[in-house]
């Protein structure tokens, strides 16, 4: 690089079967065109032999120009590949019902530029949050369920992913069930948090579930959905440990203050492009 000239940022994830000579290949192609490696990772999966990469580097070229020059490299390997600048924020739109921790916690980290995503908006079968929303002029938009119905929700809601260019869906304690055909659509792009350390206890109440249960642990899992409810690929869980003195209403607090860190985690992970999805597993570069 010559110094002194303005340099681009950029963040280059690849992932396809292990095969030799795909980390020179990557190399070479940031080395031809001026580039210079900030940061790297890399890894393969014993099981299916895939092998996956995430390399963040500077160069004095254009985006367009060091796509070609990793193309030329790289097609041989048949990859799927991702190349974004470092400083583009992922625009993402975000699920709600009624309750609003989790919501409050992504709004607050946006706010802070702690978490690199920008919400678009902020969609809800309800109006209970309408006025937390606004008041962080952020646009508001209701899709009542019960009067226009699911099918018509679900395609007012891939209407706007479309139109906004929406890079992912974070389902912020969004108490409805997406169909097959919107999950598979948007596979891979929407994060869930689960009020539970899955696998738990499912169905109404899991809190008055487990306190009768007697648990010693609680915690929360975000992950990613699949047709199949609560079993998509898992991004990141926490646990806390209870005692027996606590009351389901002490679970559900500490419930939320678990949920809300896992989902801001998750969300961070996804924004910086650190999550591959191998089979029913993932692969996260913390």
């Amino acid at each position: 690089m010559t110094p002194g000239e303005p340099q681009l940022d950029l963040i280059f994830t690849l992932q396809c079967q292990d095969q030799p000579g795909i980390v020179h290949a990557v190399t070479s192609a940031i080395l031809a065109c001026g580039g210079n490696i900030i940061e790297n990772q890399q890894f393969t999966d014993p099981e299916s032999n895939f092998f996956v990469m995430r390399t963040r580097f500077a160069t004095q070229v254009g985006k367009v120009e060091a796509e070609n020059f990793l193309n030329v490299e790289l097609h041989k390997f048949h990859p799927t590949t991702s190349l974004r600048e470092y400083s583009q924020k992922k625009r993402a739109l975000v699920l709600v019902t009624t309750e609003s921790h989790c919501l409050r916690e992504l709004l607050f980290l946006s706010e802070l530029e702690e978490l690199p995503i920008e919400i678009v908006s902020v969609v809800s079968n309800q109006l209970h949050l309408k006025g937390l929303v606004e008041s962080h002029q952020i646009n508001f938009i209701h899709l009542p369920l019960a009067t226009i119905g699911k099918e018509m929700a679900e395609k007012d809601l891939l209407k706007l992913v479309a139109d906004e260019k929406i890079d992912f869906l974070i389902l912020a304690r969004y108490m409805q069930i997406l169909s097959e055909n919107f999950c598979n659509k948007l596979s891979g792009q929407i994060i869930n948090i689960h009020h539970s350390f899955l696998p738990g206890f499912k169905g109404a109440k899991p809190y008055h579930q487990a306190h009768a249960r007697g648990v010693k642990i609680i915690g929360a899992t975000a992950h990613f959905v699949t047709p199949d409810l609560d079993e998509g690929p898992i991004i990141e869980q926490d646990v806390a440990h209870v005692s027996h003195a606590v009351s389901p209403e002490d679970l559900i607090a500490i419930g939320r203050d678990i949920e809300r860190r896992v989902l801001a985690k998750a969300v961070r992970l996804y924004a910086e492009d650190r999550i591959f999805v191998v089979g029913q597993r993932t692969i996260i570069f913390n």
